[in-house]
């Protein structure tokens, strides 16, 4: 989208949606507007214009100019604009994602409040006034490009924060740019190791609060009965050992972010307060008489299965619905085809750089290796790994650099003495190297691959590579793949 014009004269270059059951309105507003530039799309009732909306918030009119600006009568048939103003605050996660403009013709001091509760960018009056709804769209405009231009600066740190090109990796990117824009509570799902936290501070970094403290508790590493004194701090004297007063939690992370890590930890009596906070905006300090007033985002993370926590009341159904407003699950890297290498470089950088080591390289039978391994620590381990080779290693990274338990090795040279493994598809074979070390290199390297895609389960692997699983056993042991060295 160009950028709108700062001189006061100047054209207005975007696209309004107008909606008005009054075809003489929508008639004056599309000759005003597209006599100072602009595009104009029009509907008679809301439900017509949110079909619009969704369309082009979602990116399904492809080639089409995206809606920058919302036009809409208070009284509608069916949907009233104020529904479509809230529908909209609602999907934005308490602030609409674009400008809307309410028109009435019958306004009331209640109405108007309303619409400025709920987002509203401006409210017109009939009969209308043509300098005053040009000045308003071309503000209403200019606020759409500083939001755009905004929410493009949070996906550029979501980007370097989240690293990866796979298709998964594209998606999750997306929801947490999304979701970061908006107010709405977030609960972050995945296995161990798979980079949670980054997502939720990407989330943080996202939002209109990150200049505000973002806040990260472990509710599986502190103990059940010092959890409430943690999360809402106490007075003094609340109990032995109590010798001042201290803030909890909500209360540092006022105006920010709270990062609830492993939620799924939490005891009973500890998740009714929480949702007690949530419910009420109100807190109150163990052996405190007063409720405070917090203003904070949750954001909660957890590797287990809420659901089933709910089914076996070990998880409150309440509570559960409060976090998950917006679920968003992070995949574990045995399902990001092609971002392990993208990650091994960049964790191999930091680990040199944060040890004081000279970079180095990887070499291309070593990323073959690692590229073939499931990761079962996901994200995790894979740094940790790499960390761990940019300080034994002497100097790049090649196949003895890498541990046993990834590379599979039972300590024999599969491939012959002094010979390197080639993995599949590279071209440059070392000199002398005997047809059977080629062979038995490739193969090796072929089947670590299908491995890694069935997350090492034989069965699986057997069945995709079409042979019994008995043979596949004997094939692993005479090429000195095992897992766990």
């Amino acid at each position: 989208m160009s950028p709108v014009p700062n001189d006061a004269t100047a054209g207005l270059a975007g696209t309004i949606l107008v909606i008005d059951d009054e075809r003489n309105i929508r008639r004056m507003l599309r000759i005003v507007l597209e006599g100072e530039g602009a595009t104009v799309l029009d509907a008679e009732t809301a439900e017509q214009g949110f079909e619009l909306l969704e369309a082009s918030m979602s990116g399904k009119n492809v080639g089409e100019p995206a809606i920058q600006v919302v036009m809409a009568d208070v009284l509608l048939p069916g949907m009233s604009g104020l529904q479509l103003l809230e529908k909209l605050s609602v999907l934005g996660g308490g602030t609409p994602q674009l400008p809307v403009i309410l028109i009435s013709g019958h306004a009331t001091v209640s109405d108007a409040v309303r619409a400025t509760r709920l987002g509203a960018f401006d409210f017109f009056e009939k009969p209308l006034v043509r300098d005053r709804v040009v000045v308003g769209v071309r503000n209403a405009l200019r606020h759409y490009a500083a939001q755009e231009e905004l929410r493009g600066l949070r996906a550029k740190v979501v980007r370097h924060e989240l690293i990866g090109d796979s298709k998964p990796m594209q998606e999750l990117l997306r929801q947490v740019t999304k979701v970061g824009a908006t107010r709405a509570r977030v609960l972050i799902e995945g296995e161990s190791g798979t980079g949670k936290e980054l997502v939720a501070r990407a989330i943080h970094e996202a939002s209109e609060r990150r200049g505000q403290p973002f806040i990260k508790v472990n509710c599986a590493a502190i103990p059940k009965e010092l959890i409430e004194s943690e999360l809402f701090g106490h007075e003094r004297g609340a109990f032995t050992g109590a010798t001042g007063q201290k803030k909890g939690l909500f209360e540092l992370a006022h105006g920010g972010t709270l990062f609830l890590d492993e939620i799924g930890d939490m005891d009973l009596n500890a998740q009714s307060k929480v949702l007690r906070v949530l419910q009420s905006g109100e807190l109150m300090r163990v052996g405190g008489e007063r409720p405070i007033k917090v203003e904070v985002r949750v954001l909660a993370a957890t590797h287990r299965n809420l659901k089933e926590q709910v089914a076996t009341d070990e998880f409150r159904e309440d509570l559960y619905f409060r976090l998950a407003v917006v679920p968003i699950t992070v995949p574990p890297l045995r399902d990001r085809p092609g971002d392990v290498a993208l990650l091994c470089r960049h964790y191999l950088d930091v680990g040199c750089r944060e040890n004081g080591i000279s970079p180095k390289r990887i070499s291309q039978a070593a990323q073959a290796v690692l590229d073939g391994y499931a990761w079962p620590g996901n994200v995790r381990e894979l740094r940790n790994v790499m960390e761990r080779m940019a300080i034994l290693s002497e100097g790049d990274i090649d196949l003895e650099d890498i541990p046993v338990d990834i590379r599979g090795e039972s300590g024999e040279e599969v491939a012959g003495p002094g010979e390197p493994l080639v993995p599949l598809g590279d071209g440059a074979m070392p000199p002398g190297m005997s047809l059977k070390a080629f062979r038995d290199s490739v193969e090796r390297a072929f089947i670590l691959q299908r491995l890694g895609e069935h997350s090492w389960n034989v069965s699986k692997t057997a069945e995709a590579l079409d042979v019994e699983r008995t043979h596949l056993h004997k094939k692993m042991k005479l090429l000195g793949i095992a897992r766990g060295g």
